[in-house]
């Protein structure tokens, strides 16, 4: 979803960082299994994985700002979040344990050039798999099929989804795909919406009682509400698909396949699910497993 481009602003106001590590927060307690590093893994044919072997470690483009997702500690310097746990997943099964990983956290408007120019190997960060961006770089996956919802808060069952948002006051970023979807669909009255510059200000406006809901990708949302479980709830009702995608460089076919069977084990075996109820589970929201487009 495009509103990711202004991501950069999630942890404005300290609401995300202060949670963080806190009993409830994402990877505060339940942490996520320990990924068995594969041996002699050969990719034949991958640039890519050739140059991850010739330098000793792999680099991956991540978010650092979304708590749930990917989030950096400011104290430790650590990252967290689903994708995080996507990103090790993946990097053990080519043959890379914790301590081969480097994470480098590329801004949404970067992602397509960062793997153009090798910058990073792979990227996960709530990146959208279309069209457009299969012009300019690869996709594995999905690996979460992600959708606009809305966060309230947890006292509030008048809200059950989108046709129930008249006269309800809604917060969004400024300029979103989800406000403006809000807006063209008439889902509440012109008066009644508030953007922001970032999301932790929209929630925090929602914990005070100013607005009455908060919309975007439902995965960021359970993010929110797996910090402040006590206070927040997704209503669980997606009305759009956002396919969330491993971003690869285009042209490396065997690294996108091989990464494609990593995630196809990881569904069907329960990794996935484990890795999911670490982190944005802990929202209380169950999550379906996607389906892998493997083009």
């Amino acid at each position: 979803m495009r509103v990711r481009t202004l991501a950069v602003a999630l942890l404005a106001a300290g609401l995300a960082l202060t949670a963080c590590g806190k009993e409830g927060s994402p990877g505060a307690s339940n942490p996520a299994p320990s990924q068995k590093v594969a041996a002699d893994v050969k990719v034949e044919g991958s640039k890519t994985f050739d140059r991850m072997k010739e330098r000793g470690k792999v680099v991956i483009g991540v978010k650092e700002d979304q708590p749930g997702l990917g989030l950096k500690d400011a104290t430790t310097n650590k990252y967290s979040g689903f994708d995080v746990e996507i990103a090790k997943l993946v990097a053990a099964q080519l043959g890379f344990g914790e301590d081969k990983i480097e994470y480098k956290a590329i801004a949404s408007a970067g992602r397509e050039q960062a793997l153009i120019n090798g910058d990073v190997d792979y990227y996960v960060g709530t990146y959208t798999i279309n069209a457009g961006r299969k012009e300019k770089v690869g996709f594995a996956g999905p690996y979460f099929t992600a959708g606009q919802d809305l966060l309230v808060r947890k006292d509030d069952n008048s809200i059950t989804g989108p046709e129930t948002l008249k006269g309800k006051k809604v917060c969004s970023v400024t300029g979103s795909t989800p406000i403006k979807n809000v807006k063209d669909k008439g889902y509440t009255e012109p008066e009644n919406i508030s953007e922001y510059q970032n999301y932790s200000q929209c929630v925090a406006k929602l914990a005070e009682g100013a607005v009455d809901a908060v919309t975007t990708d439902d995965a960021i949302l359970k993010g929110y509400a797996a910090d402040e479980p006590d206070k927040f709830k997704v209503v669980g009702k997606p009305f759009s698909v956002e396919p969330y995608g491993i971003g690869l460089p285009k042209e490396d076919k065997p690294l996108r396949d091989k990464v494609n069977d990593i995630l196809e084990a990881a569904i069907t075996g329960g990794d996935w699910q484990k890795l999911y109820d670490a982190t944005l589970g802990k929202s209380g929201s169950p999550a379906t497993k996607p389906v892998l487009e493997r083009y």
